[in-house]
C-alpha cells in the first residue's frame, strides 16, 4: 500500500522547518483528538508549560509521519503522545529516547512498576513514560435496571442475560434499547479484539475462525435484534444516551463521560458481559516518548513531567475521563460522573472472570487493516446474514496474511508465538 502524507501533516511539517523562530515544543498526538478533548490540552492541561503546539493525528497519519521524519534524519516533533501499540513500532526502529531517569523519578512519585515495564516495549531502557489509561465500560439509565432477568447483577451480567435485559426494554418500549459505537468513526473493532473475541474465544487472532469463534458470533446476531439500526452512525455513545435513544451502550469511557457527568444520578455504569471464555477487557495505557533527534529535548522532559504531576492526572481525569498512571487517590469531590466510571473499571479489573486483552502489537501501520477484519466480519456476518463459516474462511486468509505481512507476534490474550501470530 502507498502512504501518502496528507496535506495536514506535509504544510505542519514545512511549516515547522521553515520557522524556527516560533520555538514551539512540537508535541503530536493520537489521543486526545476530538476538538472538546484537544481543546482542553491546549488550554488547561498544557498551561504554565512554555510555547507548546500540540498537534493531533490519526494513528495511520501518525505512523507516516514519524517514519517520514526518520528516513528524512529532519526532525520536528519533540514529544509524542500515543497508545502503546502505536509506539511499539517507534521503539522496534530504535527511534526513541531512553527516559529512565524520568522513570525512576516517577517510580518515586508512585507509579507503578508494572506500568512502567510495559513502557519498556522489551527493552532494556524505558520507551516511554506512561501517562493516562482508560478501558471500555458499560453505561444504562437506572430505568433501564427494571428490565434485567430476575437473578442478574448489572456488575456480572453474561451475554444471555444481556441478550433477555435487551428483550424485555424492547418488549416495553417498542423500540431496541441497546447501542454500539459501530459508527465510521466509532471503535466498535476494539469491542471485537478485547471484549467479543477473549469473552467468547479466549483469543483474538489464534481463535479468529475457530468453533468458539462461530459460536460467539451466532450469539452476537442474536443480540443485535435487540440493538437499535442506528447504531452504525453512531461514533461516540454520549450523545445517543443523552438523547434517550438508547438506554444501555457500550463504549470508551472517555466516550461516554459527558452524558454521565451532566446527569450522573440518572446512570449506572458497568463491567461489559462475559461469554464462556471470560470477561474480555481491554486496557488502554498512552504514553509519551521523545523521538530521537527532538528539535527541543528539554521542553518535551518538562511537559512530561508535568502531565505526570499528581494535580495534572487528576485533572485530566476530571475534564477527559481517562485516568491517573500514577498510584493517586480520587479525590471526593472528584466529578460524580467520572467517580461513576472509575468504579466501574475497578469493577472491571476486579473480576473474577477477567481476561486481559491488550492492543494490538507490531502491526505498525496496518493497525486500520487489522481493524478492517472485524469489521468486515460484522458487516457480513451480523448485517448481511452471510453464512458465519464462510466469512470467517475468508476474513482467516485476510488476518493470516496480514500477520505474515507484518511479522506481528501474538500478543495477550493469545498464547505467545515465535514467528508471525497463527490463524489456527
Amino acid at each position: 500500500m502507498k502512504h501518502i502524507m496528507s496535506f495536514g501533516i506535509l504544510a505542519s511539517t514545512m511549516l515547522a522547518f521553515a520557522s524556527p523562530v516560533l520555538a514551539q515544543t512540537v508535541f503530536v498526538s493520537t489521543q486526545l483528538r476530538p476538538i472538546e478533548e484537544a481543546t482542553v490540552v491546549r488550554e488547561e492541561l498544557l498551561k504554565d508549560v512554555g510555547s507548546v503546539d500540540y498537534v493531533v493525528e490519526e494513528p495511520p497519519q501518525f505512523a507516516v509521519r514519524m517514519e517520514a521524519e526518520r528516513q528524512a534524519g529532519k526532525h520536528t516533533v519533540s514529544l509524542v503522545g500515543a497508545l502503546h501499540g502505536e509506539l511499539s513500532p517507534l521503539a522496534d526502529k530504535d527511534t526513541l529516547e531512553p527516559l529512565d531517569d524520568l522513570a525512576k523519578k516517577l517510580a518515586a512519585s508512585g507509579m507503578p512498576q508494572s506500568l512502567l515495564d510495559l513502557g519498556k516495549l522489551g527493552k532494556s531502557t524505558q520507551q516511554y513514560i506512561p501517562w493516562m489509561q482508560a478501558t471500555y465500560v458499560m453505561a444504562a439509565k437506572k430505568e433501564a435496571l427494571q428490565y434485567l432477568p430476575a437473578g442478574a447483577d448489572v456488575n456480572a451480567l453474561n451475554y444471555d442475560q444481556l441478550i433477555e435485559w435487551g428483550k424485555n426494554m424492547q418488549d416495553a418500549t417498542g423500540q431496541p434499547q441497546i447501542g454500539f459505537p459501530a459508527g465510521p468513526k466509532g471503535l466498535m473493532a476494539r469491542y471485537f479484539q478485547g471484549y467479543f473475541y477473549p469473552s467468547f474465544t479466549g483469543g483474538v487472532v489464534r481463535t479468529f475462525q475457530s468453533a468458539d469463534a462461530a459460536a460467539g458470533w451466532e450469539k452476537l446476531k442474536a443480540l443485535w435484534a435487540y440493538v437499535t439500526p442506528n447504531s452504525t452512525n453512531y461514533d461516540f455513545m454520549q450523545e445517543p444516551l443523552a438523547a434517550g435513544e438508547v438506554m444501555v451502550a457500550w463504549d470508551h469511557i472517555a466516550r461516554l463521560k459527558n452524558a454521565i457527568s451532566a446527569t450522573p444520578d440518572d446512570y449506572v455504569v458497568f463491567p461489559a458481559p462475559a461469554g464462556p471464555k471470560g470477561r474480555g477487557y481491554m486496557p488502554v495505557v498512552a504514553g509519551l516518548a521523545i523521538p530521537k533527534g527532538a528539535p527541543d529535548k528539554a521542553g518535551a522532559e518538562k511537559i512530561i513531567e508535568h502531565l505526570s504531576m499528581p494535580d495534572t492526572q487528576l485533572l485530566t481525569a476530571s475534564k477527559v475521563g481517562f485516568f491517573p498512571t500514577l498510584n493517586v487517590k480520587l479525590p471526593p469531590d472528584l466529578d460524580a460522573g467520572v467517580a461513576l466510571l472509575a468504579g466501574a473499571v475497578t469493577a472491571t479489573q476486579a473480576s473474577k472472570d477477567a481476561i486481559i486483552s491488550l492492543l494490538p502489537v507490531g502491526l505498525g501501520d496496518k493497525g486500520g487493516e487489522f481493524n478492517k477484519v472485524y469489521m468486515d466480519s460484522f458487516q457480513r456476518i451480523v448485517l448481511q446474514n452471510e453464512p458465519v463459516a464462510d466469512v470467517l474462511k475468508t476474513q482467516g486468509a485476510t488476518m493470516a496474511k496480514l500477520m505474515t505481512d507484518t511479522k506481528a507476534a501474538c500478543w495477550a490474550p493469545d498464547a505467545k508465538s515465535d514467528g508471525p501470530c497463527p490463524v489456527e
